[in-house]
């Protein structure tokens, strides 16, 4: 068997045609890497400040410094809260003939004192107190239930007048002696 070479008009598709098969074997060219983004300028801002502390429960504020005082005198009772025998910030004041209990804050008068114990809070009416010094005052009778509420409240009361510090007031005793001098 004799071999004869190949006809001349197929020898360029022999040569051709492994180099086609190659091309099919190559990738896509590379494309150069996108640019990165230029940087954005920072927007002006304030310093952050720091958020406002959460409010403080009343029952975890610090009691108001002072102490309390008992007087008896011809009219009824009378327990005085302050820091010194001179000056007083909370006054509960028993008129035995009337039956009441005068719940006075020194202070410019106001239309409301609010009292909150461990049993809740109980807003009264209250108004300008005649005397010397402004003060706000509310009056209760004798029997009223908050009385018994702010002198066995777990062992702190508040009292709240718009306009004036919140007293954060210890519950002793003096309180208690007060409201039951005014009903017996």
């Amino acid at each position: 068997m004799r071999l004869s070479p190949p006809p001349i008009s197929l020898l360029p598709a022999a040569l051709v045609a492994p180099f086609l098969l190659l091309a099919g074997c190559v990738g896509a060219p590379e494309r150069p890497p996108a640019p990165a983004p230029a940087p954005r300028p920072a927007p002006l801002t304030q310093p952050a400040s720091p958020p406002p502390p959460a409010p403080v429960e009343w029952q975890d504020r610090p009691t108001t410094p002072g102490d309390w005082r008992y007087q008896a005198d011809g009219a009824g009772s009378v327990a005085l809260f302050g820091p010194g025998t001179g000056s007083s910030l909370f006054i509960l004041r028993c008129d035995k003939a009337a039956r009441q209990v005068r719940v006075l804050r020194p202070g410019l008068a106001r239309t409301a004192m609010t009292v909150r114990t461990s049993y809740g809070a109980v807003t009264w009416p209250a108004g300008a107190a005649a005397g010397t010094m402004p003060a706000t005052q509310a009056i209760r009778a004798a029997n009223d239930a908050t009385l018994d509420q702010i002198a066995y409240s777990r062992g702190r009361f508040a009292v709240e007048v718009q306009g004036l510090d919140t007293l954060i007031l210890p519950a002793w005793a003096e309180v208690g002696r007060v409201v039951e001098d005014c009903r017996g």
